[in-house]
């Protein structure tokens, strides 16, 4: 499979005539390794810190099925990473030999995620969390350094408030120079009433703070941060074990669409909270989870704005009914019971004679959207298309919904990034991943441009707007100054000019 690959890779690559970015590329932690050095770097804390997320999962892969369901504890993932390719196993975790493979496997540079990293911003005291973060990032820095021109890591941010996420941010860009981040999103949070009420229940019941909207705190200092540092903030939470991902026997239940759903939570909630509104250029990566469910969130933020905007309440305002004219149609189609309840009732329905805003839920503004200031239509391009990119694996068939004008509001084209995922149980061949990723465009579900913009225009845009440095010094250097240089551009949709699109 492998030397197939690598030929098919070859052959690609000849056709092709830009590079190949992979936006979400993941190394497995070699645990004593990363354990001792996070132990010289941030104490036992660190250690232990970095020590949990596998501590949890061994402890309820220990369980039997049937104290798990008494618990409600979801099924974890077993058997996780590649073994029968030991080459790609040995890949995974050790950057020399990536690093070495890359022209093999047909990329030119790849951001490359942690596994078990990618839990540390949930963990919940806060001292060993900010210990943990700050050392795995500094041991990160470290680990890739000399493979910079085409590997690059990311830092975990620890999101709990924004003066931890603040601080962190300034030391992974001052003090280790890196240009990734990965904000910890889905912020558990105990429930007041709960806390106070129960005190003993309040550990298992939980929100789940999405920072936008209704969050905890103002995370405005930490987006204005990311502008000021060149950040471009990325996701990679999940929410497999949270709600109805909790099946205690079956693993792919919990698993699937698990990303997509905790990427939409946090994305829905930035949008709606006005957050690109108040910062237009500020860009946000959701990685993993595919770009369909944005497609789908999309259509339906649109549709909904269209039901619910402001005007459109007056369709569904209380005191608009006619009750005279209500009661005349129950007197002439109605039951008897319905006329009786009628003529007794002062409010029919229940809400017709009441003051516009009872029964609302006391919210002071009842338009939704009222953050984000939409005018028109087009505004949603303006603020969800432009501004929100979405990870997506290679082997995924709707990617290439995100490239289909025609099915899209607006004739918007979303932003989809190309993600290899290699060093987890879904990519068993390394050298396989590109060439699935170009069978959308061998099946005719993509063109040659939009596979362009997934693999190189994209990720660039995307990186370099916010850093136009992110580059430099890079085996790509020269072809991303190119995409930059080219800046947005504007395409005709059904006779109409809309633009600038996805840049």
């Amino acid at each position: 499979m492998s030397r197939n690959g690598t030929i098919r890779n070859t052959v690609l690559r000849k056709q092709l005539n830009h590079p190949i970015i992979d936006a979400d590329g993941h190394w497995l932690e070699f645990g004593p390794l990363v354990q001792e050095r996070l132990r010289k770097i941030g104490g036992d804390m660190a250690a232990e810190g970095f020590s949990l997320r596998p501590a949890l999962v061994d402890q309820q892969l220990s369980m039997s099925v049937a104290e798990r369901r008494k618990r409600r504890i979801g099924q974890q993932g077993f058997w996780g990473f590649p073994t029968k390719n030991t080459r790609d196993r040995a890949t995974a975790f050790m950057p020399q030999l990536l690093y070495e493979r890359m022209e093999e496997l047909g990329f030119d540079f790849s951001v490359m995620y942690p596994t078990i990293g990618l839990s540390l911003p949930t963990i919940a005291d806060d001292e060993t969390r900010r210990v943990t973060c700050r050392a795995f990032n500094t041991f990160s820095a470290d680990y890739f350094r000399n493979f910079s021109d085409r590997l690059t890591p990311v830092a975990v941010i620890p999101m709990h408030t924004p003066e931890e996420a603040i601080a962190e941010l300034e030391h992974v860009k001052h003090q280790l120079g890196l240009k990734v981040v990965m904000l910890g999103s889905m912020i558990r949070r105990q429930i007041p009433a709960i806390a106070e009420e129960h005190p003993t229940a309040a550990s298992v019941a939980a929100w789940y703070d999405v920072l936008g909207l209704d969050s905890e705190y103002d995370y405005d200092p930490v987006w204005a941060k990311c502008v000021e540092l060149g950040f471009s903030p990325t996701f990679h939470s999940g929410s497999k074990g949270y709600g109805l991902r909790v099946s205690p026997s079956n693993f792919c239940y919990n698993h699937i669409g698990h990303f997509a759903a905790a990427g939409e939570a946090v994305c829905k909630a930035l949008f709606l909270g006005g957050v690109t509104r108040r910062f237009p250029t500020l860009k946000f990566g959701f990685l993993e989870g595919g770009v369909g469910w944005a497609c789908q969130l999309y259509v339906d933020l649109i549709e909904h704005w269209e039901k619910r905007h402001m005007d459109a309440l007056e369709e569904v305002k209380p005191e608009n009914l006619d009750v005279d004219l209500l009661r005349q149609l129950a007197e002439s189609y109605g039951s008897q019971e319905i006329v009786d309840a009628l003529k007794e009732s002062e409010s029919p329905l229940d809400t017709a004679a009441q003051p516009y805003g009872s029964g609302t839920g006391g919210v002071e503004n009842l338009d939704d959207y009222a953050a984000c200031q939409i005018d028109k239509k087009q505004d949603f391009h303006e603020l969800f298309a432009k501004n929100f990119y979405f990870g997506c694996e290679a082997d995924d068939k709707m990617n290439a919904v995100a490239f289909n004008r025609k099915n899209l509001p607006l004739g918007s084209q979303l932003n989809a990034l190309f993600g290899s995922d290699i060093g987890h149980f879904d990519v068993t061949d390394m050298a396989g991943v590109l060439s699935e990723a170009y069978e959308l465009v061998e099946d005719g579900l993509m063109d040659a441009d939009n596979f362009r913009d997934f693999v190189l225009t994209n990720p660039v845009h995307f990186w370099a707007d916010a850093n136009p440095e992110f580059f430099k010094g890079t085996l790509v250097e020269q072809e991303t100054a190119a995409v930059l240089a080219a800046g947005t551009h504007t395409v005709q949709v059904n006779g109409a000019a809309v633009g600038p699109l996805s840049k």
